[in-house]
Order: C-alpha cells, then sequence, then structure tokens
C-alpha cells in the first residue's frame, strides 16, 4: 500500500546529485533497523530501502542531496513513519503538539531545551519532505517554518516566566497560561514577522515589557530582570547541545541597538520611535508581528506605532532614505550582468530583496491612505497594490512567479547543510547538485532559468527607481541602514582605505540612528545620507581614514544642529574635503574644531587660507568682538574664544603649507601680543576703578623665549617679566581706595595673570611662566624699572641674560616700554669676558640637557643638536659681540643668526647652515605641534603628517631619508656647537 505522504505527492521527489553518497546513507538507514527494539519500525525500515518500495526514491533524494536532511532522517527514522502516515499536515500538528506536552511536563531547563530541539528537528524535515515532494506551496513551507518559531519562542518565554514566578520574583496572573498577560512581548521581524521564513532563517526580534502588567516584585529592577530572562531565551533557542539548535536570534533591530539593552520598555520604544525613528526602522515595521508572550499587548503596541509606520501625507522624501538602501547597488538597466555562480539570491542584483523593497516602498507612500495595502506578506502586498492600480497585473504576476522561484532555491540551497546562506556555490560541481536538487537534468537547465527570473527582477525594479540618484560615490555600496553589515559596503570601504570597515560602518549607523543631537531629525539624516559618500571619499582620502572618521564622529557628537552644516557642506565639497584633511592629519585641530564647530563659518571667510591676518586687522577684530561684552566674564570668554580661533586659523594655513614656520610663529606672535595689550587695557581699567591711575606711572609687559623671538607655536607657554616705572616722589595711586606702587603694581599684575590662566568655559588664554623675572620665584611679580636695571647690572645670571637675547616688550605705554627696551640693550650689549661666558654658556646647557635631554628624534626642541643648541649658538654668539656689533641684538633667532653671519662673526658657509637648520627644526616642530599632542614617536605619526614633514626638508625623499637627513644636520650641529662652545669653555 502507498503511504499517505507519497500518495499526495504532486511529483516524484529529485534524483540524486550523488549516488554513492545516497547509497552510504541507506546503508546508513538499514543499520537503525538493527538499533531499534520496535518490530514494526524495523520492518519500515527495511521495505521502505527495497528498490520498489514508494518511499525509496525520497530516501534517495534525502541521501543524495542533503547531508543535513540524511542526518535528521537517520536520527529519526520513526519520525519518517509518522510523516508516511500521517501526511505532512498531521506530521507538523503532532510534532508542535509533543513539545507543547514535553514543556507543561517539566520544569528542567535541559528538558525544555531537549523537547524544543527535537521539535525543531522534526519539523525542518516535515517541512523539507513537503517543499520537495511539492505537497506544500511556499507559503505554508515559510507558514510552517513560522509557526515553529512562534511556537517554541512562546514555549521558552513561558517556561522562563514560570521560573520566576516560582521562586516569587514574579507574579503571573495565569501561571497554567504563563505568556497570557504577562506584560512580556516578543515581536517578530522581518521574515518572521511576516510568516515568511526561510528554511535555515535566523529570527529577527524586538522584546519589549509594559512596565504597568508586569508585575515584578524581584531585587532587581524590571527591566533588568526581562534583560536577564531574555538572554536566557535567547540561550535556550540558539545554544547547540547534542540535538542541535532551535533557531538562532537577532536582536539588532530593536531601537538603537548600539546602546539600548536587549530588552527595553514599551514607553521607551515608543519614544524612540516617535523622536528618533529612522525611514529604514518605518519599513521594517511593515512585517513587525507578535509571536510570543503577552500577544494583545504586543497588538497594543504595533497600534500605538501605527503613526510612525503609515503616514497619511505622501511622503516621497522620506521614501528616498529608504531608496538608498538598494539603489547604490546600482540597479540599473544593461549596469550589470546578472550572473549565477557566486550570486547572492537575497541581496544581490534581481534578489529576493529587490521584490521586498519594491513592495514596501509602495506600501509606505500609499499605505498611510489605503490601510489595505498594509499587508506583512511580499506576495499579498504585490496583490493589494495591484488591485490599487499603483502596479500592473503583469508586473505583480512576474514578480510573484520570481519571489517564488527564488525562494524555493533560497530553501533548497540551505537544506544541503542548514547553512544561512543565500549565496550560490561557485563551485560547478556544487552548483550542479544544487540544480538536481532543485530537479533539472543538469546545471544549464537551472541556470537558464535562474538568470531569466534574476534578469526580470532587476529590470522591474530598475524601472521604479531608474529616476533616483547614484549614493555610492562611485563603484561599490554605502549602505549604512539597517542592522546589520552590508557585505558590499564593507569591501567598498576596504577599497577606500579604510582598515576596520566593520567598525566604521557601525560607527556611521550610529549616526543614522540620531544619538546625536545634531542629526535627530528626519530631514538631517536624509541629507547625511545625500551627503555620505562624498564624505566617505573625502575622509578615505587621508592618510589614516579610520582615525579620521572617528575624529568626525566626535565632532557630530559636539554639533548642536546638523542641517545647516550639511547644506553648508553640500554646497561647499572643499569646505568638507578640508574638514576630511583636519580629521586625518591633524588631531590637536581636530580637537578644537570638534569643540567649536562654528569655526566653520569662519573658514569660509575669503581669506581664511590665503594669509595671515595683520596685527592692525587683529587689534580691530578683538577690538569689535570685545564690545559684546558686558562683565569682564565676557571679556575673558571673548579673548579665549578669538584667540582659540586665530591660532586654529593658523594651524590650518599650516597644515595646507601656506604658512612657513617663521610666518606661522610670527603669526601666532602677533595674535598673543593683541590679545594681551588688550587684556592689560582692560584688567587695569577695571582695577583702576577701585584704585586709581598712579600718576605718571605706567607697567609694561616683556615676553621672553618662544613670543619674545617671534617663534611660536600653538602650545608656546608665555615667558613674562612685568615692569613698571613710576616718576620719583609719587606714593600713592589716586583711586577710592588708594595704594602704594609696589602692591598697587604687584596686585594689578597679579590680576593680569589670572586673566590670562584662569580658565573658564573656552579654556585659558595661555599657560604663563614667570620664573625669568628678577630673583625668579622668589622676586616680586612686578619688578620697578630701577630694580630691573640693578638685577640685570649687578646679579643676572648669564643664563639671564641669555634670554634677554629674545626679550621684547609686547604690551603696556610706548614712553615705558622704550625705555625698558633700552635696559635689555644695555644688558645685552655689555663687554664680558669671552671664556667665562663659553664656560656660562655650556654649563647651562649640560644642566638643562641632564634635565630634559631627550633620544627621541622627534623631540625637536631637546634632542641634541637640536632648536636648543641653535638657540645657544645664537644667544652665544650674540652676547660675545653685540658691544662691538650693536646692530646684531635682535629677538628671533633666524634673524639673529642672519645678522651675525652678515657682520663676518661667523664663516659665511656656518651662518648660513646655521640659519637653515634651525628653519627646518622650527618648521617640524611647528607642523608637530600644530596638528598633535605631545612629542610623537615613528609609530604614533600619522602617516599623512609624515608626508607633509618630508615635504617640509627640502630634498628628503621620503620618511626614511628625512629621518636621515635630521641626524646628519644634528651631528653637524654640535660639531659647530662643540667648536664653537665646548672647545672655549672647557679651555678656559
Amino acid at each position: 500500500m502507498t503511504p499517505c505522504l507519497i500518495a499526495a505527492a504532486p511529483h516524484a521527489p529529485p534524483l540524486p546529485a550523488d549516488a554513492a553518497r545516497a547509497d552510504r546513507g541507506r546503508d546508513r538507514w538499514l543499520d537503525e533497523a538493527g538499533r531499534t527494539d520496535d518490530a514494526a519500525l524495523a520492518a519500515f525500515i527495511r521495505e521502505a530501502a527495497e528498490p520498489d518500495h514508494p518511499v525509496r526514491p525520497l530516501l534517495d533524494a534525502l541521501f543524495g542531496n542533503s547531508p543535513f536532511l540524511t542526518q535528521c532522517v537517520v536520527r529519526e527514522p520513526a519520525w519518517l513513519r509518522v510523516l508516511c502516515d500521517a501526511g505532512a499536515d498531521g506530521a507538523l500538528t503532532q510534532a508542535l503538539d509533543e513539545a507543547r506536552a514535553a514543556v507543561a511536563a517539566t520544569e528542567d531547563g535541559a528538558a525544555v531545551m531537549k523537547a524544543l530541539r527535537v521539535a525543531k528537528r522534526r519539523v525542518a524535515l516535515t517541512t523539507a519532505i513537503a517543499d520537495i515532494l511539492g505537497l506544500w506551496p511556499l507559503e505554508q513551507v515559510t507558514g510552517a517554518l513560522s509557526t515553529l518559531a512562534d511556537t517554541t519562542l512562546d514555549l521558552a518565554c513561558g517556561h522562563l516566566l514560570l521560573r520566576l514566578h516560582a521562586k516569587g520574583d514574579l507574579v503571573l496572573p495565569h501561571p497554567d497560561d504563563p505568556t497570557r498577560d504577562c506584560g512580556l512581548i516578543v515581536l517578530g521581524m522581518g521574515k518572521l514577522g511576516a510568516g515568511e521564513l526561510n528554511y535555515s532563517s535566523d529570527i529577527d526580534l524586538i522584546v519589549l515589557f509594559d512596565e504597568d502588567r508586569l508585575d515584578y516584585r524581584g531585587r532587581l529592577t524590571p527591566r533588568e530582570a526581562m534583560v536577564r530572562l531574555t538572554r536566557d531565551m535567547v540561550r535556550l533557542m540558539e545554544e547547540r547541545t547534542g540535538d542541535g539548535y532551535v533557531f538562532r536570534c537577532d536582536l539588532r533591530l530593536r531601537p538603537d541597538p548600539g546602546s539600548t539593552s536587549v530588552a527595553m520598555s514599551t514607553l521607551a520604544a515608543e519614544l524612540y520611535y516617535e523622536s528618533f525613528g529612522q525611514n529604514w526602522e518605518r519599513a521594517a515595521m511593515i512585517k513587525a508581528r507578535p509571536v510570543a508572550g503577552d500577544l494583545p499587548a504586543g497588538h497594543r503596541v504595533l497600534d500605538e506605532l501605527r503613526p510612525f509606520v503609515w503616514r497619511r501625507s505622501l511622503d516621497f522624501n522620506a521614501i528616498q532614505d529608504i531608496h538608498s538602501i538598494k539603489r547604490q547597488i546600482h540597479a540599473r538597466r544593461g549596469h550589470a550582468v546578472v550572473a549565477v555562480e557566486g550570486h547572492n539570491l537575497k541581496l544581490g542584483r534581481g534578489g529576493i530583496r529587490e521584490i521586498e523593497f519594491f513592495a514596501q516602498t509602495q506600501q509606505l507612500i500609499w499605505g498611510g491612505r489605503d490601510p489595505t495595502l498594509r499587508s506583512r506578506e511580499t506576495l499579498a502586498a504585490l496583490d493589494a497594490l495591484t488591485d490599487r492600480g499603483v502596479v500592473t497585473p503583469a508586473v505583480r504576476d512576474d514578480l510573484h512567479a520570481a519571489y517564488r522561484h527564488l525562494r524555493t532555491v533560497e530553501h533548497r540551497l540551505q537544506m544541503i547543510d542548514d547553512e544561512q546562506t543565500q549565496t550560490l556555490p561557485t563551485d560547478t560541481d556544487k552548483l550542479r547538485g544544487l540544480a538536481v536538487f532543485m530537479g533539472h537534468e543538469g546545471l544549464k537547465p537551472f541556470a537558464l532559468a535562474l538568470k531569466a527570473t534574476l534578469t526580470t527582477v532587476q529590470d522591474h525594479y530598475a524601472d521604479l527607481f531608474e529616476d533616483q540618484p547614484n549614493l555610492s560615490g562611485g563603484e561599490g555600496n554605502l549602505v549604512f541602514t539597517g542592522g546589520e553589515d552590508d557585505p558590499e559596503t564593507l569591501r567598498t570601504l576596504s577599497d577606500r582605505g579604510f582598515s576596520n570597515p566593520s567598525a566604521m560602518a557601525r560607527t556611521i549607523r550610529g549616526w543614522h540612528t540620531g544619538r546625536y543631537r545634531a542629526l535627530s531629525s528626519t530631514g538631517t539624516r536624509e541629507r547625511l545620507t545625500e551627503l555620505m559618500p562624498t564624505l566617505i571619499t573625502a575622509l578615505g582620502r587621508t592618510a589614516n581614514p579610520d582615525a579620521a572618521l572617528l575624529r568626525f564622529d566626535s565632532f557630530l557628537s559636539h554639533l548642536p544642529t546638523g542641517a545647516q552644516l550639511f547644506a553648508l557642506f553640500l554646497a561647499n565639497p572643499h569646505l568638507l574635503a578640508l574638514v576630511a584633511e583636519i580629521m586625518g592629519d591633524a588631531p590637536r585641530l581636530a580637537e578644537h574644531l570638534a569643540r567649536n564647530p562654528r569655526l566653520l563659518d569662519a573658514v569660509l571667510e575669503p581669506g581664511f587660507l590665503r594669509e595671515a591676518p595683520s596685527r592692525e586687522s587683529l587689534l580691530a577684530a578683538l577690538d569689535l568682538a570685545l564690545r559684546d561684552a558686558r562683565v569682564f566674564e565676557d571679556v575673558l570668554d571673548i579673548c579665549r574664544r578669538w584667540t582659540n580661533d586665530h591660532r586654529f586659523q593658523v594651524g590650518v594655513q599650516t597644515l595646507k603649507g601656506d604658512l612657513g614656520p617663521g610666518v606661522a610663529g610670527g603669526a601666532l606672535a602677533d595674535i598673543a601680543d593683541v590679545a594681551l595689550g588688550v587684556l592689560l587695557e582692560r584688567v587695569w581699567g577695571a582695577f583702576a576703578g577701585a584704585h586709581g591711575a598712579m600718576p605718571g606711572g605706567a607697567v609694561v609687559v616683556v615676553a621672553l623665549g618662544k613670543l619674545g623671538g617671534q617663534e611660536m607655536t600653538p602650545t608656546s607657554d608665555l615667558d613674562l617679566i612685568m615692569v613698571y616705572d613710576v616718576p620719583e616722589g609719587v606714593e600713592q595711586s589716586d583711586g577710592r581706595k588708594p595704594l602704594p606702587p609696589t602692591v598697587y603694581y604687584t596686585r594689578l599684575v597679579q590680576r593680569f595673570i589670572n586673566a590670562i590662566t584662569a580658565s573658564t568655559a573656552f579654556g585659558r588664554l595661555y599657560e604663563v611662566d614667570m620664573r625669568l623675572r628678577p630673583s625668579g620665584n622668589k622676586g616680586p611679580l612686578a619688578t620697578s624699572l630701577d630694580s630691573f636695571r640693578r638685577y640685570q647690572s649687578e646679579a643676572a645670571w648669564t643664563w639671564e641674560h641669555q634670554a634677554l637675547t629674545r626679550a621684547r616688550v609686547v604690551a603696556g605705554p610706548p614712553e615705558v616700554a622704550d625705555r625698558v627696551a633700552g635696559v635689555i640693550r644695555d644688558t645685552i650689549a655689555r663687554p664680558r669676558d669671552p671664556a667665562r661666558l663659553a664656560r656660562d654658556v655650556a654649563e647651562m646647557r649640560t644642566r638643562m640637557n641632564t634635565e630634559h635631554g631627550d633620544a627621541n628624534p622627534w623631540n625637536i626642541k631637546h634632542r641634541r643638536g637640536g632648536l636648543v643648541d641653535v638657540e645657544f649658538l645664537a644667544q652665544f654668539l650674540q652676547l660675545r659681540h653685540a658691544h662691538d656689533h650693536p646692530e646684531i641684538v635682535v629677538p628671533n633667532t633666524a634673524e639673529g643668526l642672519r645678522r651675525v653671519g652678515a657682520a663676518g662673526l661667523l664663516p659665511d658657509e656656518d651662518a648660513a647652515f646655521l640659519s637653515t637648520a634651525h628653519h627646518r627644526w622650527l618648521a617640524l616642530q611647528s607642523m608637530i605641534r600644530h596638528t598633535l599632542e605631545g612629542v610623537p614617536k615613528d609609530e604614533t605619526l600619522p602617516e599623512g603628517l609624515k608626508a607633509r614633514l618630508v615635504s617640509i626638508w627640502d630634498g628628503a625623499a621620503d620618511f626614511e631619508d628625512l629621518k636621515a637627513r635630521m641626524d646628519e644636520t644634528a651631528d653637524r650641529v654640535v660639531a659647530l656647537y662643540d667648536r664653537l662652545l665646548t672647545a672655549p669653555a672647557e679651555a678656559a
């Protein structure tokens, strides 16, 4: 008698692709007859293997095409007997009923896991046989798999809820039906939600809980308890045991998965979708369906979200964002050739995803006004769109047939080894085996039929989107919507230079979740989608694209709003390229820009990159900015913001190569001079409000070091001396609270220094070092001119006179400034004992090298033969010869060396070499300090910065050649230093 199952089959099973494997499988099958104690089952096993038995062709099809199904049927021959007797429908019902009974009869977690896995194996075998014999249409195949997922999920949840109930942590309204009214909601998304689960699919879930319905009384918070339950549920479903697994679970479609827990409250979910929900999430929610837990509560949640998904207005702008997920794959007529080998049936051109998107995008456009278009199922949605007149019957029929064909191939592919894959084999033998499993006689008819289907889908999809612009920015994908990586997008990122494309894609997906305030609106995120190709291309051109993108991420996190900025980028692509360059090659500038994105407005000013502003224009700009100051605290903030902005401008110009080191150092000094002068005036004015003016008196600011020599870098602190002068006979100020001169100027200077160094919302203006004042830290903050003159002539050390060679009065009334400058010139030009001078300078250099010496070649200042050695030589030569050649006294090192050479005090060759060495050292130091924090090492220098450093040093071929030339220069500087300084010092 022919079994019920075989008798009902509309067609014969496929032939075995591998006859030898079929024979081996049959041998294993027959071995089971000897292992069972059930005589009737043993007889069935032997009879079914006979050549003329009706079940034999089915066994050969399973054994010869699918190792996975072979394992299933050999492991449970009794279940094949149930199938043959009860038919597929009866077997499915029995498998699920037995699973429910087994779980209800135990509280043991291991027993529950076994029951769920046995059900999975039996339903998988039942579904596969019903499919390959043609007993069930596609909808019934996918529906059975979805019902299995629904049932096992609900049983897992019920078991875990009962466990909490038994502990007293949770009170269930109906312990005999644990998921009823429990407040735990499991939404099925994607194919599970649509009831279209594929054969080896994972399941996309969103787990929610209603705190108002959840009667939780344990020690954890309700959220913590539900997170733990969710993790246990996932373990019950996907942990592999000796009985296999049930389903792999994917929870990444929940709101903002990068920053939310695996279970969240319904209120939090609703607030997210109302405030930050993305268009792709609207598309995903079309398929959402309560599949386990409190089903009525799940339906209520979806009812609350209906306005988010279905908008009554025809939202074509939002559809543009959804289109970007797929149209970046260039689904254009004639743009690409559809292949069979290695083709992805889901994501590839003409694949399942294109049919789904064809329906979903039009559902979103029209479904807000027409509820009949809101079907979760793909084929039903196509039918509804056709009834509405949106899709023609011919297109609907083509896509129906294509969907059924592609899903069937997908199922056969996954049945072979139970692999979650949609990618066809590239191996010809494996591809031929799949063709035979599909019922074809060979590979050619299979390939022709599949190509025809893929091409049909591609053509209809291209027709739908043919007027949409390409958003990939060139070849490849740039798809960052959804909850998982798009393989082609990762390949595109890798091709464009990103070394960790998966991490970069994850970061960019975070932007699309609206996690940052600047990206909270749908319109801003749509602009970001449009901007993405240009942004990725620009960041990819930097030397370290990964680091550049992460700094851009920090930049976005600080933005108050993104709409204007993205519009700015779209209108000014060169601005985006500059920002990318800063992010990639200048971390220090990038950090400042991230904290102050408003600077981009200044970058668009016509002169921003052309030239450093003059001192006069700087003073006018700061005076204008200070008009907005209402209280003294405003003065501090405005000065800081203005100074930092202009330092940023100099930094960008240096990065771009528009400013040489000498000009950049001078520009930074001009900025400091103006800021100090204006701030001194404002502090003095506020101080005089209480204490009046000192009749005929004044104070000036003397700058030494980098500021005095106009060789500043962005990290330079200010070496200052404050000198005041009061006419003889003046004993106190003329204000309401008069003070004697010493107290008056000490307090004024203290307030001035505080104004510079105080930390406000905009940081410090500068760090100040006053240790070079007379008597150092032991001396008064403000020194009278007479004391200053007397100290320099009677008590100062040689190293203090070295410091004075770079002294410059930068703020204060001109008449006092001239008198102080005269004292400085006279001090430098005094006659000196050459031997003692050499010894003093050499000893100071030795002490400095002991304290700060560094073998790191990138410590440009302190390495032997670096900046300090060149500066010490310049200072020594000025102090040595200024008495006879006063024209060589100038605070700038480069100019001082030039004048020493011009005066014939140094051989032309040596003078030229020292000038060149100083220029190059200063250029390297300037570039490094504009772009990085601290002293780098070879391995921490960004590649783009390495290239810029090479370009600074004329003649350097590459980075290694640059280091060699640096060493050669340092060695020659040391040789000159030893000849000019060390040798005379040792002789002395």
